[in-house]
Parts: C-alpha cells; structure tokens; sequence
C-alpha cells in the first residue's frame, strides 16, 4: 500500500463552517472502537480470511494505534481509525440479516446488495473475530489499496517520452516505423485489433460493429470531451453516463480519492456569504434554507491549469441536489452553472483556462454526482481525472474515428459507461467490487472490462472478491473481462479477480509488426507473449490466464493530462493519444471483440448468455507457438471464428467438473487441500515435486454435470505439449458420475512444462472442458556448490530457470555475467508463491544492464536474505532497446546457510 504522511489529527476546537468533516465521520463510537494492539487483532475464522488478510489488519492497526493517516481534499488530516473496512461474500439469501448481525456487533455498514449477497462493512477491530465467525458470512476480504501499474513503455524515469530518442540508437540500425495519421487504415499494427481478425470481421459485416452494445469501463476514468470517443458509427452519443465507484465512507478512498467532498449539518448556509479561513464567497440565489457550503484544495485534485491555487468553493442544495462549482475560481456562484449528474442531461463542468502556448489543454472538465453516504452525510463528487488509463482502455474497446481518420477501437459502434474506481494514488478493492456491482446491475450494460487487479500470494479464485465477481456475471447476466496482471514472466503470477471462475482473464499477445510499429524494436518470431503478461496457472491448477490478446496500443488519452509515444520510434503523437501497454490493453481488446459478437448476436437473433459467448471465445482461439499454456491459456480470440461457432448455437455444450493433484508451497491452504481444478506440481522435489527424468502418473477425475444421463464417449487431446505429457485419448462420461482418467508426466529437462488437455464431445461445436496441465522440475541447489547455466535470450524474450532453494539457506545470490557488450539483459527472482523476489516494480526500466545504470538496482549481484524454500524462478530477459538481437548470457545461484 501507499504509505501516508503521520501527523497529529486537530482537535474538535477547530471544528468550524466548512470544516473537514472526513476524520469523525470514520470514527465508530468509542465503545466500538476501543484503542487495540496489533497482537490483539485475532481472526478464529481462520478458513474465511488468508494469511494476507490478517498482515493487512495487524498494519491497520498499528497505523490506528500510531496515529497514522492523510489528508482529505479540504487538506484536513484524516488518521486511520479503529476499524478496517471488511468486503464480505454472505450467503445471498441472509443478506440483510447478516448486515444487521454484523451491525449488532459494533459495526458501520456501508454497502449491501441482496442480489449477490454482497456486505461492506467498517469493522472494529476487536469485533472481526466476530463477523468472521458467523455461520452466514462465507468469506471475507479486507480492504486495501491497489496501485496502478505503470503501463507506460520506459516508466517516468526513463528517458524518451513525447518521441524522444532514448539513450540508444533506435532502429537497431533499420528505417525507423511511420506513425499513425488520419489515413492509417483500420487494419494497422498500431491498434492491433485486426490481431484478433477484428478489422476484417467489421469489413465483411459493416453493422457488426458494436452497435446496440453498451461496454461498461470500470477504471480511472474516460475523458468525456474526446472526440473519438464523442459518437458511435450510428451517430448516437458514446458515452451514456460517467460515474464513481468509490466510497468516502472508507478510510483509503477518502485518503486517495480526493475528488469526493462531505456535506453535514455543519456545512449549512442561510446567509448570502460564507467564509472560510478569511476568504468570502458569494452563495447561489442569494444562499437560504437547505444550501451547504465547503471548500477543497485546488492542488488535492491536481487542478491542470497551474494558476488555480489556494481553495475552491462547493455549494450544494439538498433539497433538489443542485451542486455549484466556483471554477473559474472568482468566489462568486452566481456566474457558475447549476450542475447536476451526467445522466440527467449531459452536463460537462470546466476547471481552469487553456494556456494556447502550451499543448496541453489546461481547461479541464468535470461531471458532478451527488450521494447521500447516511442519515446525517451527503457527499459531493466533482468527477476528474487525474490518470490516462481508463481513457486509454476506452478507445481499445470502441474509439471511432482515431486522430480524425478510419482507425478504430475494437467496437467502434458501441456505446460506453464509465465507473471511475481509481485514481492515480489507486484503487480499493471496495470501490472495485461494489463499483462492479453497481454496474453490471444497475446501468443497463451488456459487457464489462476493468484493467484493475492485484497480484495475492494464494490465487486459488476464492477471494471474497472473486467469489462476488461470479455472483455478478451470473445474477446480471453480463461477461466481464479482467486484465491478467503485469508480474510476468514468472508462473502463477495471476491476479486478482481475474482468478474468478467465470471471469475471463487475458494475457498480453504481441505481434512482430506491433513490436517495430509501437516500440521501433526490431524481433523474429511473428507472435509471441508479452514478457510481463502474468502466468498461470492458478494456485489451484486453474486454468488462467483464459485467453490473450493484444497488449499495445496507441488509443485516446485526456488532452489535459501529459501522452507520449515511445521515442525509439522516431515519431511523435498528437495531444490526446498515447501508446500505453499491459494486460491493461490486452483486456479491453478482448471485451472489445466481444462486443462485437454480442451485437451480431442480437442483430441475428442468437443467444449469446455470458456462458455461450465464454464457450464460443474459448473453443475457437487461435495458439501462439512461441507461448506455452501457462502464458496464454486456450490461445489468442479469432473473432470469425467466434462468431461462426456462436451464431450455430453452443447451448448443448455440456459442463464437465475436474479434480486434480495440486502440490505447491500453498496447496495445503486449498479449499480441498492439495486438490484443485487442474494437474499443477511445483513443489521442490524433496517435497513432493517431480524431478527431472522421472515418469509420474497423476490421476483426474473427471464429472459431467449436465447433458443425458447416458455415458458418451469424448475426445481427449493435449495441445501446447512440448512431450512431457501422456494421457487416454477417450473417455466415457454419464452425468453425475466420477470417472478417473491418467495423465502421465516424464519432463526431459528442468522449468515449466505446461499442456492445455481439452474433452471434448464432437456432436457439440463448443469445447466441454479445458484442463491446465502443468509440471515444474527443478533442479536442486546445495549448499555446497555453485549452480549455473549459460544461453542466449532474444530481444523482447525471456528464459526462465527453476532451482530449488533448500530448507535452511540464509541467503540465496544469483549472479549475471557472460554478457555481449551493450547488451541490456536482466534476470528478475520470483519466489515459490509466484510473488516477485525483488524489492522493486518489474517494469521495463529496471535493473537492466547497459540501460540506466540499473536504475536503482544491481543488475549483476543480488542477494535474497531468507529466502522461502521451494522453486525459485529466474527469468532472464532482454530489453527491447537491446542492441544485440541475440544476447548472451550466464547466470549463477549460490545458497549458504
């Protein structure tokens, strides 16, 4: 989490009009909220929360206890209280009973939802054993903030930027790439969405193109004044409503998300002026009965235009919920527009005047939302952005008309709803699930995509989160599509929610044009995996990510906030356009496309269920040779050949339930422990792992759980296999009845080998089951001896070495030489929960050789004190701005205790 600033909160004495009201409004009453330790803080419920979970309410605690905290957008000082806010998954029926059992028990609710069984609530600390236990609540997640990942191509310290060079000779000696421009067809590697055969499918079928589709944004924000995002190819407006998802009501989204201001009774006005801090507005209408007034910091919001300093004013009417805004900053409301939420009629606020010999636009719009958060407080929202990112994912999923040309997003035709989660401090996870609620229930959506997650330890799909994210897909009947998170190259990194079941999880893709096109960096292989893409499998040998797509793009980004193109191009954008990349873009690439088979769908008539477009999408992708299936799950979306299977029908598709062997440093924390959906061993070889040369035979058991009640044979194949695997290649299957089948297992070498097992029944045109097969031999270090290994690791690629770390090492070095002179090579350490080794992100500018001095990291000698016994991956890695297209290396691992 981001740590915030401690100072002493003020003391009730400056309690005055206006005043920041966030601090006591977060408070419980002091017999709910008595002072706790860390040592108290005790969860009995031992199953309902992880291990993660109680680390989150021991530090909450401690800040509580030491008085730490923040600042809200008045610039008062907000100190964490003594609770945490608890997201409960409860048995939908119990709802409203559990909330008032939970409320029974000292706590604050915040949110709930009967339709998913969906309970927040602001715990005291001493209460959670409580909550925890009761019979109802099924699981519980507390809240934390998730911070953006920076999806920039070099990361702010990095040198290029607005189409600058870097600091090496880019081209790798070739003709640097054209840029984008109006005549740029749609078919372009810049977009790629023809990746996906998306372009072409739009050619071939010109009403095929989002059109009668509504893609929920859960994200950062979309610009509301972008041109390409202004109308869809129908000529109706594009964006039907701009809303926020976050909650005041919590600790973290009042500290991080300072675009929200609280109203209470303190906050009333029945004069014509009001004063604060010896500055005097003028009051709407004359001010009266019913009108509030309070102030925010131009700099808590960020305010573009750099002459706004000091406060600016908020009035607001209960009774009608008309909200004023002072922006031209002149203390007079009476020449400021009534506003009233997006829906209502469009209505778009400016802050701030544009500075012409700038290009940036520094007049920066706003949509106001008003919310009553309780009996006695009413928040204000003065919706800003302050980040790129959800703009960007917006113009993947349905841009039309990019820099004034024929380039388009996924779904130019579709219409968009923006949830605003984030900001660039983040994300809770409350604002992610009750947003997420919100929006696939409440605002008419027929598809979602969030480019949000974070990347937990266990990653079993059985989060409270996650468990909600099914409910949801499953009650609203609308697909969402998760990014699968940026901690690759390392396996089972994959994140969070996009573990949910049903979610649909995509990993980044990348094409050689894409490569030259985007970066100016030169590759061989046609198409290959991005080498941070988080693998799978899950921690449950579940199979994620489900699929990929592209993870590149130069889309749309707010004229007011800073945009860049990589400078190793050559080229340069234009204000309002940018080339970001992540699972981030690879996501929205993926809802894109299904937009467009949702809106052939309903043209033509075709049931097209959350379940039928996951079975269509997941039975007809397309398989990257150069990934394994850990990287890629079933392959890259093939849109054609989804709709081609989807507009037959995929209803008699039967669902098919797997049970496997698990064995992982964390099986034994499963549900069922050491049991998951798919065969996942990584567990050292002294604990149970497979050795390299050695034939093991693990058996699955296979349920089908709808269809006829006969037995009927189904096809059995595994593809991706590099020939590590054997299994039957047929199986008879009744309803409701278990039958085993063998998979054998003999790696030929040590790391990863993964296979994709699919069951399929051939009178059906989707495929009934897919089974991650993944196997990790290690080889062994001692304490005794060195371990090294010597290769070769392309530009834009990884190699990636597993070695178990025994019991008793103190500290385990690894060390890089053998390199070609100016080669930009790193390895990046992942322990054997799949987290990241080392101390610093995994973004594209650290601890490369010949690239930046490291940028803060040791690129030839590291040391990992304590390091957890069991696989350790290192992956080796080539910087794209390599010179070398080839680049050597050795790298060696020592363990002393």
């Amino acid at each position: 989490m981001t740590q915030l600033t401690s100072r002493r909160s003020r003391g009730a004495a400056a309690l005055a009009l206006a005043f920041a009201v966030s601090a006591p409004l977060l408070s419980l009453p002091a017999s709910q909220a008595d002072e706790v330790t860390s040592d108290e803080v005790t969860t009995d419920g031992a199953d309902k929360l992880g291990d993660h979970d109680r680390q989150l309410l021991k530090d909450y605690a401690a800040k509580a206890r030491g008085r730490s905290g923040g600042f809200d957008a008045s610039g008062e000082f907000v100190p964490y209280p003594n609770h945490a806010t608890l997201i409960l998954a409860v048995r939908p029926e119990t709802t409203l009973d559990t909330a008032a059992a939970i409320e029974g028990l000292g706590a604050q609710i915040i949110t709930t939802e009967e339709r998913v069984g969906l309970v927040t609530a602001n715990v005291p600390f001493t209460a959670v054993d409580a909550v925890v236990a009761l019979g109802d609540v099924q699981r519980v997640d507390v809240d934390e903030l998730n911070e953006l990942t920076d999806v920039t191509p070099d990361g702010a310290a990095t040198p290029g930027g607005k189409g600058k060079p870097g600091p090496d000779k880019p081209g790798h000696g070739q003709e640097l790439p054209e840029g984008p421009s109006a005549s740029t067809p749609d078919a372009n590697p810049y977009m790629p969405t023809e990746d996906l055969g998306s372009a072409s499918f739009k050619a071939k079928n010109s009403t095929f193109d989002g059109r009668g589709i509504t893609i929920g944004i859960m994200d950062t924000g979309i610009d509301p004044t972008h041109p390409a995002l202004a109308t869809t190819t129908t000529g109706e407006d594009k964006l039907v409503d701009t809303v926020v998802g976050s909650n005041p009501m919590t600790i973290i989204d009042i500290l991080t998300d300072r675009t929200w201001s609280l109203f209470t009774s303190l906050n009333q006005v029945s004069t014509p002026e009001a004063t604060y801090k010896g500055e005097t507005w003028t009051m709407p209408e004359g001010g009266g009965e019913g009108m509030y007034f309070k102030t925010r910091l131009y700099s808590s919001f960020g305010a573009v235009d750099p002459t706004l300093t000091g406060y600016q004013g908020i009035a607001m009417r209960a009774s009608d919920q008309a909200i004023w805004i002072d922006a031209d900053g002149d203390h007079v409301f009476s020449d400021d527009e009534l506003m009233r939420p997006f829906a209502e009629d469009r209505q778009i606020g400016y802050i701030g005047t544009d500075n012409p010999d700038t290009e940036i636009n520094e007049r920066e719009p706003f949509t106001v939302e008003w919310k009553q958060l309780s009996t006695s407080i009413i928040g204000v929202n003065i919706n800003t952005l302050d980040v790129a990112h959800g703009t960007h994912v917006a113009g993947i999923t349905a841009a039309n008309g990019m820099l004034g040309g024929t380039m388009d997003g996924q779904a130019p035709g579709a219409k968009l709803v923006s949830m605003r989660a984030c900001t660039s401090k983040g994300c809770s996870n409350h604002a992610i699930t009750t947003g997420m609620t919100s929006l696939a229930l409440d605002y008419d959506v027929d598809v979602i995509n969030m480019s949000i997650g974070s990347s937990p330890a266990l990653n079993d799909g059985q989060s409270a989160m996650a468990l909600l994210y099914d409910r949801i897909i499953e009650e609203s009947g609308v697909q969402i599509f998760n990014s699968a998170g940026n901690s690759g190259a390392g396996n089972n990194t994959i994140g969070d929610p996009s573990t949910a079941s049903n979610v649909v999880s995509v990993g980044a893709s990348v094409t050689k044009d894409t490569w030259w096109a985007n970066y100016g960096s030169a590759v061989t292989p046609r198409e290959d995996i991005m080498p941070f893409s988080s693998r799978g499998p899950r921690e449950d040998g579940g199979l994620k990510p489900d699929l990929v797509a592209p993870g590149s793009a130069i889309s749309t980004v707010p004229s007011w906030l800073d945009w860049s193109a990589v400078g190793d191009t050559g080229y340069t954008l234009p204000v309002g356009y940018s080339m970001l990349n992540g699972t981030s873009m690879s996501s929205p690439q993926a809802a894109g496309a299904a937009a467009l088979l949702l809106s052939a769908a309903q043209q033509r008539g075709v049931s097209a269920t959350p379940e039928e477009l996951r079975t269509a999408l997941f039975s007809t992708t397309d398989w990257i040779a150069e990934g394994d299936a850990v990287d890629q799950g079933r392959g890259k979306i093939d849109v054609p050949e989804a709709w081609k299977t989807l507009s037959k029908g995929v209803s008699d598709t039967a669902r098919i339930d797997v049970s496997a062997p698990v064995c992982t440093v964390l099986s034994g924390d499963l549900v069922s422990p050491h049991t998951g959906v798919g065969l996942y061993n990584n567990c050292a070889p002294a604990a149970g792992g497979q050795a390299v040369g050695e034939v093991r035979t693990y058996e699955l058991t296979l349920t089908r759980t709808t269809g006829e009640a006969k037995s009927h044979p189904y096809q059995v194949r595994i593809q991706g296999n590099d020939g590590t695997f054997r299994a039957t290649k047929m199986v008879k299957l009744a309803k409701d009845v278990p039958t085993t089948i063998e998979v054998t297992a003999a790696p030929s070498s040590a790391g990863m080998h993964s296979a994709l097992l699919t069951i399929d029944d051939a009178r059906t045109r989707g495929v009934e089951g897919s089974v991650m097969l993944a196997v990790e031999a290690a080889d062994e270090l001692a304490f005794d001896s060195t371990w090294s290994a010597s290769g070769t690791v392309e530009r834009n690629d990884t190699v990636t070495y597993s070695i178990a770390v025994p019991e008793g090492t103190d500290e385990l070095t690894v060390n890089l030489s053998g390199l070609a002179e100016g080669s930009q090579t790193r390895w990046w350490a992942f322990e054997p929960t799949g987290v990241e080794g080392e101390r610093g992100s995994a973004g594209t500018s650290f601890c490369y050789a010949n690239y930046l001095d490291g940028n803060g990291c040791d690129p030839f000698t590291r040391t990992y004190e304590n390091p957890e016994p069991g696989v350790w991956e290192l992956v080796v890695e080539a910087r794209r701005t390599s010179p070398l297209l080839d680049n050597p290396f050795t790298v060696e691992a020592t363990v002393t205790q």
